[in-house]
């Protein structure tokens, strides 16, 4: 295509996967291509899976009404239900050839295609045909990219053969990670969907056009340095550029505002949440609530009973008990509902985050400058609490190991409340790395920067 005019706006569409793990930067991304003049259309797959889901995007529309919305229906499959997202993501797999006329009868034509990585695999080889650049958006850290990068060469190697879980996985000459931090399913001898989808898309994720990751020079500066000088593949990887931290959107503020928040002291009050996708157990509910009860700080905290939200029914009494629930009123707030953590990261009151380290709770606490005590559930946790605590923005209690292994008791959960809440060096070095997070994306800054070329390169396709 010509690229004479410095006119020409760039047409980007872009399709996440499930859960809000994965829509939550695609809905930033979407917002901030649109506030730097970028046309956009955003693909929805139909129907989606949570009903916080459908009200977040229902709040990006009616917000930026500019934005073309798109929806993909899918092909439909039995039910999963042990884990919902997982089958939705390959849903889109499986419905994605009916993604060719859509995207050619988009007007004007597209520049690009962002997608989201764990979509790779079938979206790539369809925009290939078609001659449409593919991005991939990756929503977790840099360093759970080298890791996914590598998996396919990985997962045919003796690499992990006999290693304990302190010995690093090396892959050539490169330190990956300690064994230790890697999810379970992908260091399991049989198949399964993670381990299978992380072959496959990892392979077709370093055949894109390139791959944008939500995170800052300054966070990940030496992951983010081998990715692009070639030290984790030895083939040529598609630029990795940083973008991050997504800055929350204004659309993304609940209504209700947490007026309890406004009588708390500055700095008081820890964030309890563990994620969209985590309900922990009964028992281990019930010791999470007494510890925080024996912590003595206040606290906001969200409670999961299910999954999937909309079939989510029971009531907090039912859950924790009533005895329980009278003690956690008295220091804190308790809630059952999806509730938006830029509403509550972002208040003054709060001055600790005890976390999952899902990669979109990590940057919006670095956004805000909370410090975070870290309990990794499933996933890519490990490897964020690992980033979390060497760069200094928390703690994390490595011998609780994963969410469901083991019932932490109420002693070990308060006293380690109390070390994250005392500690003075860490509220200080967290602020430190907010300053540095909101330069990143400034006028100037290193994700402003690689963003803008990315536009601009956008532009002339």
């Amino acid at each position: 295509m010509s690229s004479s005019s410095d006119h020409k706006l760039a047409h980007v569409a872009l399709l996440p996967s499930a859960g809000m793990g994965h829509l939550t930067p695609f809905l930033r991304l979407a917002a901030l291509l649109t506030l730097q003049n970028v046309q956009v259309t955003f693909i929805t797959p139909h129907s989606t899976v949570s009903l916080t889901e459908s009200q977040a995007l229902s709040r990006l529309f009616t917000s930026f009404p500019q934005i073309k919305h798109k929806q993909f229906h899918l092909l439909p499959l039995p039910k999963n239900p042990d884990d919902p997202f997982f089958q939705h993501f390959q849903l889109i797999k499986n419905s994605s050839h009916f993604l060719s006329p859509l995207l050619s009868a988009l007007t004007p034509p597209l520049s690009v295609f962002i997608t989201d990585m764990s979509l790779a695999s079938t979206i790539i080889p369809i925009t290939e045909a078609i001659s449409l650049p593919n991005y991939v958006l990756f929503t977790s850290s840099a360093k759970m990219l080298t890791l996914f990068l590598s998996y396919p060469t990985l997962a045919t190697s003796k690499a992990m053969d006999d290693l304990d879980e302190t010995d690093v996985i090396k892959i050539r000459d490169l330190e990956l990670m300690p064994k230790s931090l890697m999810p379970p399913p992908l260091l399991r001898k049989s198949n399964n969907i993670l381990k299978s989808s992380f072959i496959e898309d990892g392979r077709k994720v370093a055949e894109s056009s390139g791959i944008l990751v939500n995170t800052f020079e300054s966070f990940e500066q030496e992951t983010l340095r081998k990715l692009n000088n070639g030290q984790v593949l030895p083939e040529r990887l598609p630029s990795v550029v940083s973008i991050g931290p997504l800055p929350p959107c204004d659309f993304e503020k609940s209504q209700s505002q947490l007026t309890w928040l406004d009588d708390q002291p500055a700095g008081s009050v820890v964030y309890v949440s563990f994620g969209s996708r985590t309900a922990l157990s009964r028992e281990q509910v019930r010791e999470l609530g007494e510890g925080l009860v024996r912590s003595g700080s206040r606290f906001v905290w969200v409670v999961k009973g299910e999954k999937v939200d909309r079939e989510d029914n029971e009531g907090l009494e039912e859950i924790m008990g009533d005895e329980l629930m009278e003690r956690v009123k008295e220091k804190g707030l308790v809630v059952k509902n999806w509730l938006n953590q830029e509403d509550v990261l972002s208040h003054p009151a709060v001055g600790g985050f005890f976390s999952h380290c899902g990669w979109n709770s990590v940057m919006e606490a670095a956004w805000h400058g909370v410090r975070i005590l870290a309990w990794a559930q499933h996933g890519d946790q490990k490897v964020n609490a690992d980033i979390v605590e060497r760069i200094g923005l928390g703690t994390w209690e490595k011998s609780w190991g994963w969410g469901a292994e083991m019932v932490v008791n109420a002693a070990e959960i308060a006293e380690r409340i109390k070390e994250m809440m005392g500690n003075e060096a860490l509220r200080i070095r967290a602020l430190g790395i907010k300053e540095e997070a909101r330069k990143a994306v400034g006028v100037g800054g290193s994700s402003h920067k690689g963003l803008a070329e990315l536009i601009n390169l956008w532009k002339k396709l």
